[in-house]
């Protein structure tokens, strides 16, 4: 079993992006051998009101089994909170929020209530550090990276938050997990699009440091080609059991124990 946490539908504002569409990820997703795909409306993502593109990922998920729809949550609207309410009702795996994209402050008022809602409602909140690499963005493309404070911030807020984090690197989580306390260390996911592989291998530092019960498996895509992340586990030393966690068991099992937390 093979569990993509970050992957988008829809065009890319910057640039032409091919394989945007529901078909041609479902291919993408048959090429690599992954089962599911947790998916973002990226247009939604530079839209005043990013939630717009909820409804539209909802149907098109709907029709698709094997995406399931991360919707977008945006806090300093007066409408978020249903719009959150909804998306635990609809059994999300996550719903995201990029607070540089939306114009708010990363710990601010509006992500501190919306992280706190998410720790009661039991509904992973997905960030990103970066959407694309630096030297690669649009000149109007002006939304600064995602610090490793911030993440900090987040999770010391609220003891029930659980973080997923994509587009990281080894500095940045190493900044964010030596820093936090071992339960807060529980509470996050990191995704492995933008760690290294040889021969920085600083995808197996981490895992070797860190330990692979933290790390998820996904891609970016179709920003960047699934094949790397693929790639990248190939090309470690890895237990069958270590790579089982981070394709799938991580996921399945932390998205269980935050059901069962919320039926008791």
């Amino acid at each position: 079993m093979r569990i993509d946490v970050n992957a988008f539908l829809g065009a890319y504002p910057w640039r032409r992006v091919p394989g945007t569409s529901p078909e041609a990820l479902l291919a993408a997703m048959d090429r690599v051998g992954i089962d599911e795909a947790w998916v973002s409306h990226l247009p939604g993502l530079f839209w005043r009101d990013p939630t717009e593109g909820n409804p539209w990922l909802y149907e098109t998920t709907a029709k698709h089994r094997r995406l399931r729809p991360v919707p977008a949550v945006h806090p300093g609207f007066a409408h978020w909170e249903r719009v959150l309410s909804e998306a635990a009702s609809a059994a999300v795996p996550a719903v995201r929020c990029d607070p540089h994209y939306l114009g708010l402050a990363p710990t601010g008022d509006e992500m501190r209530v919306l992280a706190a809602a998410c720790g009661t409602a039991r509904v992973p909140l997905l960030l990103a550090v970066r959407i694309e690499d630096g030297r690669q963005r649009h000149p109007n493309d002006v939304a600064p990276e995602l610090a490793a404070a911030s993440v900090r911030a987040l999770i010391r807020g609220d003891e029930d938050l659980l973080l997923i984090v994509t587009h990281a690197d080894r500095g940045f989580i190493e900044e964010v997990h030596w820093g936090a306390t071992p339960p807060e260390q529980r509470r996050i996911w990191w995704d492995i699009s933008w760690l290294w592989g040889p021969p920085e291998d600083h995808l197996a530092t981490v895992l070797g440091t860190i330990g692979p019960d933290r790390f998820v498996f996904g891609t970016g895509q179709p920003l960047r080609l699934p094949e790397n992340a693929v790639a990248k586990l190939d090309l470690l030393d890895l237990s069958k059991e270590a790579r089982s966690a981070i394709e799938s068991r991580n996921v399945q099992n932390g998205l269980t124990s935050a059901t069962g937390r919320q039926g008791g």
